[in-house]
């Protein structure tokens, strides 16, 4: 496998950002931030850190244009924008991770930390929701299945079905919090 390889896995998706002032590729930010997360850093200014501190043996790896790397700012921008269930299929696919007959799949909903955002202290002004994704894991094997980004107004509660049919699973076995055991849930 190429070390551009974890590049490659997210150059088909589509970037919604204006093409005029782009100094990074998505894809480039996408592996970046990947790296940095499987590294253990969680929030967008422990990302920035990690990218400083490695800063030469990741222009070294990936040999971006210009010899520069996106900031924490530009990762952030590009993940406000991401279209999870796509990212996540692309991470799947890049590591071959398909749950086994008989495995157990603990499912929950989480709100991304940090991803609020208040434009502006106008109420007038819209405002960047926070972006709350369901998390599926294989707890046989500490795998994390890919996340189904959760509508904005709605809840987890309501996403699960959503979320289990999208994966089209048979055979394994769904363990859920308390808050998702409600009576129309049951099969």
């Amino acid at each position: 496998m190429s070390q551009l390889a974890i590049v490659e896995a997210f150059i088909d998706l589509p970037d919604p950002r204006r093409s005029e002032g782009q100094r990074h590729d998505q894809a480039l930010c996408l592996a970046l931030f990947t790296l940095a997360v499987t590294a253990g850093n969680h929030g967008f200014l422990a990302i920035g850190d990690w990218i400083k501190a490695y800063h030469d043996e990741l222009l070294e790896l990936f040999n971006p244009p210009k010899n520069r790397l996106p900031s924490y700012s530009t990762i952030r921008r590009v993940l406000l924008t991401l279209d999870y269930q796509r990212y996540a299929a692309c991470l799947a696919r890049f590591f071959g991770i398909r749950p086994l007959p008989g495995e157990t799949i603990a499912a929950d909903g989480k709100v991304l930390r940090g991803s609020y955002e208040a434009i502006s202290d106008d109420p007038d002004v819209a405002s960047h929701p926070a972006i709350m994704l369901v998390s599926a894991y294989i707890v046989e094997r500490g795998l994390i299945l890919e996340p189904y980004e959760v509508d904005s107004k709605t809840n987890e509660i309501t996403a699960l079905p959503a979320f289990i049919k999208q994966m089209a699973l048979k055979g394994v076995v769904f363990a859920f919090d308390a808050i998702s055991t409600q009576k129309k849930q049951r099969r």
